[in-house]
């Protein structure tokens, strides 16, 4: 197939796969309006409603070309006669040939791949054989044909049929609309999109719950592994230990049992030897006495002068042999000696299978992930060494950099197993551990210092300084730590109470102690934040609720001028009656000085913000807003960073100004406002004022707003001013 593919025309591009699939597939040819054979006809012949019959046929009869040498329908003379004469094909037959062809060029193509992959199995493969080698040849994943799924579409009646449905509460079953009256008349039924809704956030809500309870079980199987092999190693130890001190007592007794035979063999040599020469002795003294006695009786047979003469040399030698003392006792006795064996150096062996040396230094592990909490921390250690342990010192103490000016006293505890929680800590501290392990010989030298973080404190969230709009909302809170975190994690609940459960959306990963988290519109958030470090994430803080239905801001107490006073809600600004101080207040960037202002802190966001500020009729006072960076020793419209309001009441007249940059347009207001409307909008760079009691339209600026900006509000004389924020933008609003 790719030689054929590449034979083709330039322009022609093949694509494996179904010509009649979903929209989502590229077509091999170009879309055009489906048109019948009689359609076809009719433009041919020239008919009424048709185009040219020359140039109708002439560019068929070109697309017809084009395409038979590619798709081998078969010689182009043929298919041009057939256009000639006006017998042209029907475009179902014409359809159905194009079926032909590409069916041809699949299975073709799936045959080459079934050859090179399944030789030997046959042309008659079954499908799922020929899907295997199609994926082979051209190297597709089989996710992308098997898990493709063609949409159905969808039928009227079967919509109208499912928004018949309701869904009973009580019988826990989707019910027709129309039976609710009869059957399940007492019931309670709701929407069957809402209790879909609904079921799904049980579900999330129970899968969340399993996930924690699934952690929760590893934990604690990852314990029971790490006592099952603490065990093991133990055992292993004290049997190898057992092992070498019982060969070691077998090889002394066999020892003792070649030096005993040894000794005896001794002994023995030493009495025979001793025997046999005292036996030697007698028979040499017995050997002379019958050779006395036969000297003796033939001297008798002798002549007197004879016998005298060897008489007297017999006598003295008869007196030497006499005189000489003969031992006639045996020099050993014949009989056992009983020997002592001396087994104390046997005994002291035995003894010594419980009197081992002293172990070696464990060696303690690094702090695992998620191993502590604000208070506790889980310490490991090991001992690779084959000696025997009964139990471990773990020492501990804060290390200095984190608690500074305290008294850094060790602690030490005594455990059985490689682990241990060490309880009462302070969060989000640094401790050093090091263990000893021991037994009856004494313990071993120390291991190296390793140190661990406690988990941090579960942050405070800011109530009083959270903005919120439509879309998004600004979370502010304190760290709630002596030394620094690694990040944070903003908790999002979509509730309607703070102690509905379920995380419905986690920001991680943030650095500081603040957060533009999106959100939907016209929700109500619950809104939980984690600290994290090494150790682990801290507790949840204390839950917030926020509302997404407008734009909520509070005012900054910085701003502020010395002669307002904020309510202790942050949304009433009030100048009181007497007379003012007469120190003026030190010229600043943040708060204002000649301007009896304070300023609001809108989210930033791009979009539409809108809030109501209600006045006194007969007050003093300016709403509009204006940059950071406006000066705060001028009047709020006299220069190029502020937009704004004005009211002057005198005289029993009421004036009203419209100022940006000390100009105001003639503008006249007949009904005064107790209520103003102000409508930020970013996107068409506008800022509209509203008397909201009738719903009236009084100006708007068509601002450059390069930045942010920030609403202000001003009491020139005594007097009120009520903010009212995070509400709904009214109808007549959003034509502007």
């Amino acid at each position: 197939m790719e030689g054929e593919a590449a034979g083709a025309s330039p322009d022609f591009h093949f694509y494996p796969m179904d010509l009649y699939d979903s929209e989502d597939r590229l077509h091999l040819f170009p879309e055009e309006p489906t048109r019948t054979g009689r359609e076809v006809h009719a433009e041919m012949a020239g008919e009424p409603g048709g185009t040219a019959p020359g140039k109708a046929q002439r560019d068929l009869e070109e697309d017809v070309d084009e395409l038979v040498p590619l798709s081998a329908l078969g010689g182009a003379g043929e298919w041009g006669t057939e256009l000639a004469d006006g017998s042209a094909p029907h475009m179902e037959v014409l359809d159905h040939r194009l079926h032909g062809v590409q069916r041809d060029w699949r299975l073709g193509a799936e045959a080459e791949a079934g050859d090179r992959v399944c030789a030997g199995r046959g042309a008659a493969g079954s499908s799922r054989d020929l899907r295997e080698a199609y994926r082979y040849a051209h190297g597709r994943a089989s996710e992308e044909y098997e898990c493709y799924v063609i949409p159905e579409e969808e039928d009227e009646d079967e919509d109208e049929d499912e928004a018949a449905l309701v869904f009973c509460a009580t019988c826990r079953a989707p019910v027709r609309a129309v039976e609710v009256s009869d059957e399940h008349r007492e019931h309670e039924v709701t929407p069957l999109s809402k209790a879909l809704e609904s079921a799904k956030d049980e579900i999330h809500k129970n899968m969340f719950k399993l996930e924690k309870q699934i952690i929760e079980m590893e934990n604690f199987a990852n314990h029971l592994e790490e006592v099952f092999i603490t065990v093991e190693e133990n055992f292993g130890r004290q049997e190898q230990n057992f092992e070498s001190h019982y060969n070691e007592i077998l090889e002394t007794l066999a020892q003792k049992y070649e030096e005993k035979i040894q000794a005896l063999g001794e002994k023995k040599r030493a009495k025979l030897e001793a025997l046999y020469g005292q036996l030697v002795s007698c028979g040499e003294n017995l050997d002379t006495c019958k050779e006395l006695m036969e000297t003796i009786e033939e001297m008798c047979h002798e002549e007197k002068v004879d016998f005298i003469k060897d008489a007297v040399a017999m006598a003295d030698r008869l007196g030497r042999f006499l005189n000489k003392e003969t031992d006639v006792e045996i020099a050993t006795q014949p009989d056992f000696e009983d020997q002592t064996l001396d087994f104390s150096d046997v005994e002291q062996l035995m003894g010594s299978i419980n009197t081992i040396a002293a172990p070696s230094a464990p060696e303690i592990n690094p702090q695992a992930p998620n191993s502590a909490t604000g208070s506790s921390v889980r310490v490991c250690w090991s001992l690779y060494s084959d000696e025997t342990v009964e139990s471990y010192q773990l020492s501990y103490r804060p290390v200095q950099d984190s608690l500074p000016g305290k008294d850094h006293a060790e602690f030490t505890m005594t455990v059985k197993e490689t682990y241990c929680s060490v309880t009462n800590l302070v969060p989000n501290t640094q401790y050093e551990f090091w263990v000893k392990a021991q037994n009856r010989a004494g313990p071993s030298p120390a291991s190296e210092h390793a140190v661990y973080m406690t988990a941090p404190s579960p942050p405070i969230i800011k109530s009083k300084e959270i903005r919120s709009c439509e879309e998004a909302a600004l979370i502010c809170w304190e760290s709630g730590n002596l030394n620094p975190v690694d990040s944070y994690t903003v908790e999002l609940t979509q509730a309607e109470t703070p102690e509905a459960s379920g995380v419905t959306e986690s920001v991680v990963g943030i650095p500081s102690c603040e957060s533009l988290v999106q959100l939907q519109p016209r929700q109500t958030y619950t809104i939980y934040v984690r600290a994290l470090n090494v150790g682990g994430p801290s507790a949840r803080s204390e839950p917030m609720t926020v509302h997404t239905t407008g734009s909520c801001f509070p005012l900054n107490q910085h701003t502020c001028h010395p002669w307002l006073t904020l309510s202790e809600d942050g949304f009433t600004v009030m100048r009181r009656e007497g007379k003012t101080p007469a120190k003026e207040p030190l010229p600043g960037n943040t708060q204002f000085t000649r301007c009896v202002a304070v300023m609001g802190n809108l989210i930033p966001i791009r979009g539409r913000h809108y809030w109501e500020v209600e006045v006194d009729e007969r007050a003093d006072y300016t709403v509009g807003v204006a940059f950071e960076d406006v000066p705060k020793q001028e009047d709020l419209g006299a220069n190029c960073l502020s937009w704004c309001m004005r009211h002057r009441f005198a005289s029993s007249r009421h004036k009203y100004e419209f100022l940006h940059n000390k100009t105001t347009p003639d503008i006249r207001i007949t009904v005064s406002p107790r209520k103003i409307g102000v409508l930020l909008d970013y996107e068409n760079s506008k800022l509209s004022f509203f008397n909201v009691d009738i719903s009236q339209h009084l100006y708007t600026f068509s601002c450059q707003l390069h930045g942010f900006v920030h609403p202000c509000f001003s009491l020139e004389k005594p007097g009120c001013l009520r903010i009212r924020n995070g509400i709904a933008m009214p109808k007549h609003v959003t034509f502007y």
